[in-house]
This record gives C-alpha cells, sequence and structure tokens, in this order.
C-alpha cells in the first residue's frame, strides 16, 4: 500500500524535470507528511484532556468533635465548595454555593463546638508586597478572609480578613491570624473582630485551651521562636520557658495546665543546603502555662532521628489518654510513631518496621492512634490503627488501592479518609465497621475514562551510579504498529514527594498523573521516576547525599531513566523526551542541559534553573559556585533540545526569574525554545483552565518534536 502511495507520489507530485536526487528527497518529504498524518491518526486519545481532568479534587477532610458528621472541600473542574455528610445514610450535600473557576481556595476546615456550622479560609496569603492571589484578574482584586457557613442553609458569613481560625471549645469565638497579628470574632456575628494583642514576631497556629480560657501560639522571631500564652479573661501574655532555639507544636494537656511542645536547635536564618541526615539533636519539652517554668522530657539520641521530620497532622505532638505523648521519630532511619509518658522517660515505638509513617491522628477517646503508611505496600499508602499504650498495629484497609489522611468520626468506631486506585481518582469514603461507602458519588463524572485508565507498572532500575529506583511505567493500551512507541520520563515536584502507581492525594499530581494517563493512551511509554531526595524509601534516600544545590545528584537518576527505556524493545530510543514541574522542571532542564543524546525534548514547569539565585546565596559565600554548578544554567552551553517553559508569573514557590535567565540564554544559544506565561497565576495552578492549557500545550509540543 505505501510503495503503490510513493509511486503515486512520484508521478503526480514531482515534474518530469527534476533530477533523480531531487525527485527522491521530494517524495521522502512528502511520504514523511503522509506517515507523521497516519501515525497522528493512529495516536488519538480515545478521551479528552478535559475528561480526565473533570473528576472532583477533595482535600481538607475533617470529623466534627460530636454527631458523626463529615466535610471536606471538593474542586470542580476549579470550582471549590465545601461538603458535608452525617450519619447513617452518610449522603453527601453542598454547604456552600460557589460557581466561578476563580482561583479561590478553601482551606483550614474547622468545626464549631456543636457541629452545626464549619469555620473555613477563602483565598489565598499575601506574598512579601502584600499581594493575595488573583490569578482569575479579577478587577477588585482578591482577598483572605475567614467565613463560617452553617450546614442549615444559610449564606456564609464572613468573619474577618486572616487566615489560622481556631474555633473556641465554648462555641462562643473564633481566634485567628491577620497580618502576623491574633485576632478574635464572636461566632454570633453580633459584633466585628477585633485585635487581641499586639506583639512582637509574626504570630501563628493558634489553639484554644481545652477549657476554653487560654490561646497558645508560635511567635516567629526569624532565627527562634516562643511558645506563647494568652489569657484571655486575664488579658495578659505569658512566653514558656523561652530560648534562642525554635519552639514550635504546641499540644494542650488535657486538663488545661500544661503545654507540651518541640524544641529544635536554631540553625540561625540560613537554609540547610546539603543533605542532613544528622544534627544537634532536638527535643520535647512540657511548661506550666501558670508559671512559664518548662523542662526537658525527651530528647532525641545522636545519628538518625536526630534532625527533626514530622508527619501531616493537626499537631507533632498527639496528647493521648493515660498522660502519653505521641510524636513521629526517625531513630532507625523510617519515619515512625513513638510514645512517652508526660512526665518523661524512654521513648516507646509504636510502628515498627522499614516503612514510613506519613498522616497521624488521634482516635475519639485518645486512645489509639489512626494512620497511614507504606507498611508492606513501599509505592501505596494504607490505613493503621494502634494503640497510644502500644501494641500491634492493625490494619484498616490493604489491596491494590491507596487510602490517606484518615478522619476518625466521633462517637463511632467509623474512619473517613480518602480512597484512590489506578483507575478511579481520589475521592472521600468512609469505614464503617468493615463496610466501606463512597462519600461522594458524584464526584467521578459519568463519562470519566475510568475503562481506558492503565494500570502503572511497578519497575525497579538502576540510576547512572548504581542507586536503585522505583518508578512507575505507564504502557499504552495500543502498541506502536512498528512495535517502537516514542517516551516521555516525568519528574515530580519536591523533591520531597513519592508518585505511587495510582491517582496522587495531592492535587497538583493527582493532574500530573491524569496527564500521564493521556500521553500513555496518546500511544506514548511513560516513566515516572521516585529519584533521590523524595519520600517513602527511608531518612538516606530522602537526605541523599550531595543532593540538589550540593551538587546535583540526581542527575544520575535524569540519566538511569533515559537508559531503562533505551534498553526497552518497545521504546524508539530516539525520541524519548522529559516532563515535570519545579523540582521535576529542575531535573527536565538537567536532562536537556547534560544529557541531550538521550533526551530529544522537554516541558519544564516552573522549574530551578540556578540554585545559587534561587536560594538566594550570596556570591562571597564559598557554597555559592557549587551551587551554581549543581544547576542547568551551569551547562547551559552544551543545551541543544527543544524545551517548552511554562511559568505562572505570581508564583510564590519558585522564583519567575528562574525562567526569565533560562530563556534568555538559551535564545543566544540558538536553541529552540517555547514559552508558556500566565500572568498572576501561582505555582500550583490556582485555575482549573490553567492546568488545561499548560497541558494542551504540552501535549501539542511534545507530539511535534517526539511523533
Amino acid at each position: 500500500m505505501i510503495a503503490w502511495f510513493l509511486k503515486g507520489i512520484a508521478r503526480t507530485a514531482c515534474p518530469p524535470s527534476m533530477g533523480s536526487a531531487t525527485l527522491y528527497s521530494e517524495v521522502m518529504r512528502i511520504a514523511g507528511i503522509f506517515a507523521m498524518a497516519v501515525c497522528t491518526a493512529a495516536a488519538q486519545a480515545p478521551f479528552t484532556l478535559d475528561q480526565v481532568l473533570s473528576a472532583s479534587f477533595p482535600s481538607e477532610l475533617i470529623a466534627a468533635p460530636s454527631g458523626g458528621k463529615v466535610a471536606w472541600v471538593s474542586a470542580s473542574k476549579g470550582v471549590r465548595n465545601i461538603m458535608v455528610a452525617a450519619p447513617p445514610a452518610y449522603q453527601e450535600h453542598k454547604i456552600t454555593a460557589y460557581t466561578e473557576d476563580d482561583g479561590q481556595e478553601l482551606l483550614e476546615l474547622r468545626w464549631t463546638a456543636d457541629a452545626s456550622a464549619v469555620v473555613y479560609v477563602r483565598g489565598g496569603g499575601a506574598n512579601g508586597r502584600g499581594e493575595i492571589p488573583n490569578p482569575a484578574l479579577n478587577s477588585t482584586g482578591a482577598s483572605e478572609d475567614v467565613w463560617t457557613v452553617a450546614l442549615e442553609g444559610s449564606a456564609p458569613r464572613k468573619i474577618g480578613e486572616g487566615n489560622s481560625p481556631a474555633v473556641s471549645p465554648k462555641g462562643d469565638r473564633v481566634a485567628f491570624v491577620r497580618r502576623g497579628q491574633l485576632w478574635v470574632a464572636p461566632l454570633d456575628g453580633k459584633s466585628a473582630a477585633s485585635q487581641l494583642l499586639k506583639t512582637r514576631g509574626e504570630c501563628a497556629r493558634p489553639v484554644w485551651s481545652p477549657d476554653g480560657a487560654r490561646i497558645a501560639f508560635t511567635s516567629a522571631r526569624g532565627d527562634h521562636g516562643f511558645i506563647a500564652v494568652y489569657d484571655v479573661a486575664a488579658n495578659s501574655l505569658r512566653y514558656l520557658d523561652p530560648s534562642t532555639d525554635d519552639d514550635s507544636a504546641p499540644e494542650w494537656s488535657p486538663d488545661s495546665r500544661s503545654i507540651a511542645f518541640l524544641r529544635v536547635p536554631s540553625s540561625g536564618v540560613r537554609a540547610p543546603r546539603e543533605a542532613h541526615r544528622t544534627g544537634e539533636p532536638w527535643s520535647i519539652r512540657v511548661a506550666s502555662v501558670e508559671t512559664g517554668a518548662g523542662r526537658e522530657i525527651w530528647r532525641a539520641a545522636a545519628g538518625p532521628g536526630s534532625v527533626f521530620r514530622g508527619v501531616t497532622a493537626r499537631n507533632q505532638l498527639l496528647w493521648a489518654d493515660g498522660g502519653r505523648i505521641v510524636f513521629p521519630w526517625e531513630a532507625d532511619g523510617w519515619t515512625h510513631l513513638y510514645a512517652i509518658p508526660a512526665e518523661g522517660g524512654k521513648a516507646a515505638l509504636l510502628t515498627p518496621g522499614a516503612f514510613e509513617v506519613e498522616d497521624a491522628t488521634l482516635a475519639p477517646g485518645r486512645r489509639e492512634v489512626v494512620y497511614s503508611s507504606n507498611q508492606g505496600d513501599i509505592n501505596r499508602r494504607h490505613l493503621w490503627k494502634v494503640a497510644a499504650g502500644g501494641g500491634t498495629p492493625a490494619a484498616l484497609t490493604a489491596g491494590q488501592g491507596i487510602e490517606c489522611l484518615p478522619a476518625p468520626v466521633s462517637d463511632s468506631n467509623a474512619v473517613a479518609f480518602l480512597s484512590a486506585d489506578a483507575r478511579h481518582p481520589m475521592h472521600p469514603a468512609i469505614r464503617v465497621g468493615a463496610e466501606v461507602r463512597d462519600l461522594d458519588p458524584g464526584a467521578i463524572p459519568a463519562d470519566f475514562p475510568t475503562g481506558h485508565m492503565v494500570t502503572p507498572r511497578e519497575v525497579m532500575f538502576p540510576a547512572g551510579d548504581g542507586l536503585q529506583l522505583h518508578g512507575q511505567l505507564f504502557l499504552p493500551p495500543k502498541p506502536a504498529a512498528n512495535g517502537r512507541s516514542p517516551a516521555v520520563v516525568f519528574f515530580h515536584g519536591g523533591s520531597r514527594r513519592q508518585m505511587m502507581p495510582g491517582w496522587h492525594y495531592m492535587y497538583y499530581y493527582s493532574n500530573a498523573y491524569a496527564m500521564n494517563q493521556y500521553l500513555a493512551n496518546l500511544g506514548y511509554v511513560v516513566l515516572s521516576v521516585n529519584y533521590r531526595s523524595g519520600t517513602g524509601y527511608g531518612l538516606e534516600f530522602r537526605e541523599a547525599l550531595n543532593y540538589g544545590a550540593s551538587g546535583g545528584t540526581e542527575y544520575h537518576d535524569v540519566r538511569g531513566a533515559a537508559i531503562y527505556l533505551r534498553g526497552r524493545t518497545d521504546v524508539d530510543p530516539a525520541r524519548i523526551g522529559a516532563w515535570g514541574g519545579s523540582y521535576g522542571g529542575y531535573l527536565t532542564a538537567m536532562a536537556l542541559a547534560r544529557a541531550g543524546d538521550l533526551y530529544k525534548a522537554g516541558v519544564d514547569f516552573h522549574g530551578v534553573h540556578n540554585w545559587a539565585t534561587e536560594l538566594n546565596i550570596p556570591v562571597t559565600e564559598p557554597d555559592y559556585k557549587l551551587a551554581f554548578e549543581s544547576s542547568p544554567m551551569a551547562f547551559v552551553k552544551t543545551w541543544r533540545s527543544p524545551v517548552l517553559l511554562i511559568h505562572g508569573d505570581d508564583d510564590r514557590s519558585v522564583q519567575f526569574n528562574q525562567t526569565v535567565i533560562l530563556a534568555g540564554a538559551l535564545r543566544k544559544q540558538g536553541v529552540e525554545i517555547e514559552e508558556m506565561v500566565i500572568p498572576d497565576e501561582g505555582h500550583d495552578f490556582l485555575l482549573h483552565r490553567s492546568w488545561k492549557a499548560a497541558y494542551e500545550t504540552s501535549v501539542r509540543f511534545l507530539e511535534s518534536h517526539l511523533k
């Protein structure tokens, strides 16, 4: 068929006077166009990007203090609303009525004491210039405010400008932070919010005492930090056991008389720029709120675990029943939960094994801890529970799914959580006894392409220096006609992240997983790499020697991923590309700058391109040179591969200038670049339409260079 077509081209498309060499070139040019058209037609995905990004994404899942209710935020194509479900039916219903993809987040959900209303924050925090995120370009601007909405159906009511709401256990007031100061407002709205006190430093994380008489909060002072307690009735302030170190995570005792807190040795204002495996040990202290006097009840041992690493929790210290304090520690090289008596003593390991705990919370009654971990399933998350007094952990979930962010429900043995697998995106669920129910059946639309989702294969392969890496391999549903498909390597951001063989529990990486599924259905072999300095595989893997700005050793993983793909018989070694965002953008840029022999093209979302300037390292400091030499900008002269640069210019995580300087340098090199700049958009794009447009542009770019 193709031979007949080529003869036809030679007869009809080329003049008789054309020489044989010219004729051959023209035939091959037109044949190439035809072949591209055939391949493109054959590689159409059976669904659209809009469809695979259409599931409602859940976040902020919390259980009420009574009544068995749960609440969460549902983001449907960028439209964010608060949902609530109650026993016994646990039928979800929406208690807010926002209708626009406006980029205004709903965050920090808090139940009122009687579980009749939810307090929340709408909008993002200000940057250094006082600017609130406004990616929708609203001409009146945007604000960050504390709101409350009742379950009975009335409209939300604004409490005041600010964030970090803390609802009084008495149910009458809510404390919050406005511009680094502590404010309070009545929940009934009968009077305006007022400032409680004026203090030095930046107030954060207010938390009421169980008796509702005092508010504890952290006071950041730059190179040190205090725990402060404000007595509401006495209108007085006290700092607990102040020192030159950084104190945080205040946790009230059940009797409201004491506070436990973390003390982390101060390292000044200089952020770590290298692997941080050991350091001066951190400690746990307990102080009297009446006198402010404190004492050390436990100190980490030297060596592994001497540097504090937290878990996802309402607080890093959990005061359990029986006077035991539960906390995270990496003493054996893995993030685990331990418990100590509030009076002090030896720490008891609650979660033994070669795995990491990620989420942790106390169950009702405060006698058990419910947590998520990759115990027995290194690339996934499942739920477990263990007695705060010790004992054998019991599995609550298992299998090929991913379960995380547990929220134990009051007045019962039920646990709400987020659930997903390879085909079904994250959605809220609840385990009642042995039965698991879907809390939001409508979160995944009827036309969502569940049946077209490929199940990623869990693979391992060596980095360039021999380190074994985990990854997920997405294979096209239909093999390429010639047996060899183009391939794309995906590098996640963070770098403190772990991708899984299923939909992710973070919004950014849920979207990235959707993109990888779409690319696989377009005919690409996609390799998602869990490179060194990521989480899930222990302290030494996370705190990789000479990683990032201290040597860029992740480059070995970049090369290893491409070499692994080149060794597969189903991959065309001449058509391998890369994409990633943030830290993944940094590694995509490293791939193109240093391994252009392996990577033909790439898409770089808001990547770091010069560690020295991103970390604001003075030129006079000795590690300025090392940070620069660990960056793509140091290798820009060997960069030849085309790149698409995507960046929002209100990025508060990676300087927009990182893309500005790289684009200018590549133009001077004559490298083919394309740009997609999104005015006023942030790092983790706040608009659903920004994600969709960025991915559509990325697909077109990859198709043009790898197909």
